[in-house]
């Protein structure tokens, strides 16, 4: 009974996340307005209509208010983000009469700020879905959790716990819902001072808009086929950098911008460490294209800056082909997508802060080696001290997340060699299945268009377990299966009990 009542609370306030998306939804209408796309009014309303229908059953769900279950809480929103990408999906289908999986695919790149396209002609398709496709990914980059935290009059424990399984930092969120509304403001107000910044690059208002929502997401989808290329614009490229850089770092940082406390966002240890990869990453990536591509020293550096930052910000934006570069510099960024941003920012990846977790227990654990087992060894990380119990605990759990993507990579590589034979090298199979998993959405054009329909679903499914960060839906997995056990083990018949004598 408790778990049907945990379910039905979690279910409710589910409904209300769809319901706010449908709201939410409404606002491609008024780019459809503006440029007179008639025809999209259909395929435009049946992502929002769904929405709220859907939203409106779970949400009229009677329930009793209580602590939500960690099991509970975990197929919620694992579940949540498969029904968003679905429902997100139909306006491709009924828009652009693409095939359901395409849709999904695309769908779920948007959400989960990929970057991603299964569209090969993004030049003739109606401006309308070129918005939603931006709007998918704006709203994906601050979570779809936080989101219907923001409009909500008031909050309880079964939302922030909701919050915290969808990946995000849990001292991001408080008690009330203030906080949430502030994260949004801020979100906002960097939205629409980025695009005044790219507009200065001569870039229209629409493309600069465009563009600025899915580099602050660290999503990656543009309106035009040939992406940066299109606009050939230096100047373009290096004022997007600081925009991806945002949606890497926490958003907490910005509350001491919102307070007038720009000076403590530079002395956060995390952004710190963030712009050190950045800086190291974008020098290697630009030496590397320069010594073993062969490319002009100017040519080199202009694409490893901008693809190295873009890569660890697992923003899918991208000013050259890594198809055409050698293994040493795809294996930098690789690296750095691998890495990803900050734990509580729009960007994926392991995260910055389990790196420097892994990196401070490396070095506890060696020092450990080298004294008496007598003498207590604290782990200091920021700016606390840990206790070996707690210290053990955290490193523990810190590296089974690192463990566990790079086991899904290996496994994924493995499996989809199998099932797609192509002339891609191993370097560019794993860097595009890394790309996926770290919700990144770099390409050497491994995934497209015309790719095998199982390495499309295997790559829905990795950008799926990027955004969750794998572990939970490991969880659920392992819970269902040990209650399939549980209820095999309950319909076994009692074993016979013999007498030793009888057996002979």
């Amino acid at each position: 009974m408790k778990r049907i009542e945990h379910i039905a609370m979690i279910a409710h306030d589910m409904g209300l996340i769809f319901e706010f998306l449908g709201i939410a939804s409404l606002l491609p209408f008024l780019v459809l307005v503006i440029f007179r796309e008639w025809d999209m009014l259909l395929p435009v309303a049946s992502a929002p209509l769904v929405f709220l229908i859907l939203g409106a059953l779970l949400s009229r769900i009677s329930f009793e208010d209580l602590e939500p279950s960690f099991s509970g809480t975990l197929i919620a929103v694992a579940f949540s983000w498969l029904a968003i990408a679905l429902i997100g999906a139909l306006p491709f289908v009924f828009g652009l009469k693409m095939s359901y999986t395409d849709s999904i695919f695309e769908a779920m790149s948007g959400w989960t700020d990929t970057g991603f396209t299964m569209i090969t002609s993004l030049d003739s398709i109606p401006k309308t879905l070129l918005f939603w496709r931006s709007f998918t990914q704006w709203i994906g980059g601050i979570g779809i959790i936080a989101f219907g935290i923001s409009l909500r009059r008031k909050s309880r424990v079964s939302l922030f716990r909701l919050y915290r399984m969808e990946g995000r930092e849990e001292e991001l969120v408080s008690t009330v819902v203030t906080t949430s509304r502030r994260m949004w403001m801020i979100y906002l107000v960097l939205t629409f001072a980025f695009t005044g910044m790219i507009m200065i690059a001569g870039i229209p208002l629409w493309d600069s808009l465009n563009l600025v929502m899915v580099a602050i997401a660290t999503g990656g989808f543009t309106v035009h086929t040939s992406g940066l290329a299109y606009y050939n614009n230096p100047l373009l490229e290096a004022l997007l950098i600081p925009v991806m850089l945002a949606g890497a770092i926490p958003f907490k940082v910005f509350f001491f911008l919102y307070n007038g406390k720009i000076r403590e966002m530079f002395r956060d240890q995390t952004v710190k460490m963030l712009l050190l990869i950045a800086l190291a990453g974008s020098l290697v990536t630009s030496w590397d294209l320069f010594i073993f591509g062969n490319l002009p020293i100017g040519t080199a550096f202009r694409q490893g800056i901008f693809t190295a930052v873009s890569g660890l910000c697992t923003c899918g934006l991208q000013n050259s082909s890594p198809h055409t570069w050698a293994a040493i510099p795809i294996a930098v960024v690789g690296m750095m997508m691998f890495i990803g941003g900050a734990m509580g920012s729009a960007a994926g990846g392991v995260k910055v802060n389990r790196v420097m977790l892994a990196y401070a227990g490396v070095k506890w654990w060696f020092r450990r080696f080298f004294v008496s087992s007598h003498v207590l060894v604290p782990l200091r990380f920021g700016k606390r001290t840990l206790s070996k119990k707690i210290s053990d605990l955290a490193i523990s759990r810190n590296m089974l997340v690192i463990v566990v993507y790079v086991l899904t990579i290996f496994v994924a590589t493995i499996v989809s060699l199998h099932l797609y034979i192509t002339s891609f090298g191993l370097d560019e199979v794993i860097f595009e299945l890394v790309s996926a998993l770290s919700n990144a959405g770099l390409t050497v054009g491994f995934i497209s268009a015309v790719s095998p329909l199982s390495i499309k679903w295997i790559f829905i499914l990795l950008m799926w377990l990027g955004r969750l960060e794998i572990v939970p839906v490991i969880i659920i997995v392992m819970g269902f299966v040990k209650g399939i056990e549980e209820d095999i083990t309950k319909q076994k018949p009692a074993p016979l009990v013999y007498d030793h004598e009888e057996l002979y």
